[in-house]
C-alpha cells in the first residue's frame, strides 16, 4: 500500500504512555489463571465465550473490568512500532476523505471518529478496553481503539501478514462508525437479548466488511499488487468458523457473531466491486443467503 509521505489524520490520540490502573483485578486474575493453565488457546476460547455472553446481554464487560484511572508511564516505542503508528494515522486519513465524499454523495454529513492507540488496558466509554480484545469501536464515544501489538498477532497467529491486511482492520472498525452515524448500530443494540440477536450481529459485522470494501474500491490509486489478496486472507482467517475451528476444534454455527470466512470475504468483495454504500444492505437479505 502506498502510504508514506501522505496526509496523516489529526484525530489520533497516542495513549501508549497512558494506561488504566486500578479496578479489574478479578477479571485480570481470571485471565492470568486461564493463560497459565490452558495457554493462549484457553484464553482465546474464554474471549469467544465472553464475547458471546456480552452480545447476548449476559455479561457487562465494564462491570467486570471495574473502574480504573489513567496513569502516565514512560514509554518509547520501537522503530517498527513507530512506523506502524504513522501507518494507522494515514489509513485513518484515507477513511476520512472517502467517507466524507461518499456520505456527502447520499446527502449525509460525515463526523470523523477518533482513533486511540493504547497499550495493555485503557478506559473507554464502553468500559475498560483490553489489548486481548483486539481492535474495537466504541459507539458511546465514537472512537476506535487499537493496541498495535495486535498486528503481530494478525501476522503470526492468524497468518494474515501485510500492510493492507492491517489497513482492512482499521477500515472495518470505521465501517462500524459509519453504521453508528446512520443509526444502524443503535437498532441492532436494541435487539440485544432477543433469541435471534446473533443473526443481527452477523449482519452488522458483514455490513462493516462491505463498507471496508467500499473504502478499498475508492482507495485503489494507492494500492500495490497483492494488497487485495492480503485483505481477503485476513477476512478468511477471522471468520467465526475459522476461529472456532482453531480455538474449539469444532464449529457451532448458531453461536456465530461475525459471519463465516466465506461470508466475510464475499461481502468485502461486494463492497470492493460496488464502491457504493447503498449496495450493502445486509439486513435486507434472508439470513440463510448472507
Amino acid at each position: 500500500m502506498k502510504w508514506r509521505g501522505r496526509r496523516a489524520s489529526t484525530n489520533v490520540d497516542d495513549a501508549r504512555g497512558r494506561r488504566a490502573v486500578g479496578g479489574g483485578a478479578g477479571i485480570g486474575a481470571i485471565l492470568n489463571l486461564v493463560l497459565r493453565i490452558f495457554g493462549l488457546k484457553g484464553l482465546l476460547v474464554l474471549g469467544v465465550v465472553g464475547l458471546i455472553g456480552w452480545q447476548m446481554g449476559l455479561l457487562n464487560p465494564a462491570a467486570l473490568m471495574g473502574g480504573s484511572q489513567v496513569q502516565e508511564v514512560e514509554y518509547k516505542g520501537s522503530a517498527e512500532e513507530e512506523e506502524l503508528f504513522r501507518f494507522v494515522t494515514v489509513v485513518l486519513a484515507d477513511t476520512e476523505d472517502i467517507w466524507t465524499k461518499e456520505l456527502g454523495r447520499v446527502g449525509r454529513q460525515y463526523q470523523e471518529p477518533g482513533l486511540v492507540v493504547f497499550r495493555d488496558r485503557y478506559p473507554t466509554a464502553c468500559g475498560t478496553g483490553d489489548a486481548r480484545m483486539g481492535p474495537f469501536y466504541c459507539p458511546a464515544d465514537k472512537k476506535i481503539y487499537i493496541d498495535l501489538g495486535f498486528y503481530g498477532d494478525l501476522e503470526r497467529q492468524f497468518e494474515a501478514p501485510g500492510d493492507f491486511a492491517q489497513a482492512y482492520v482499521i477500515a472495518h472498525e470505521v465501517g462500524h462508525h459509519v453504521q453508528n452515524l446512520l443509526g444502524i448500530s443503535g437498532k441492532v443494540s436494541e435487539m440485544r437479548g432477543s433469541p435471534d440477536y446473533n443473526q443481527y450481529s452477523v449482519r452488522l459485522e458483514l455490513q462493516a466488511d462491505f463498507l471496508a470494501g467500499v473504502w478499498a474500491n475508492q482507495n485503489q490509486q494507492y494500492l500495490d499488487r497483492g494488497d487485495i489478496e492480503e485483505a481477503f486472507r485476513a477476512a478468511n482467517q477471522i471468520g467465526d468458523d475459522a476461529i472456532q475451528s482453531r480455538t474449539q476444534g469444532k464449529v457451532v454455527p448458531h453461536t456465530f457473531t461475525h459471519g463465516t470466512s466465506e461470508q466475510r470475504m464475499r461481502w468485502f468483495k461486494r463492497g470492493l466491486d460496488s464502491g457504493r454504500i447503498e449496495d450493502g444492505d445486509t439486513f435486507d437479505v434472508p439470513y440463510e443467503r448472507l
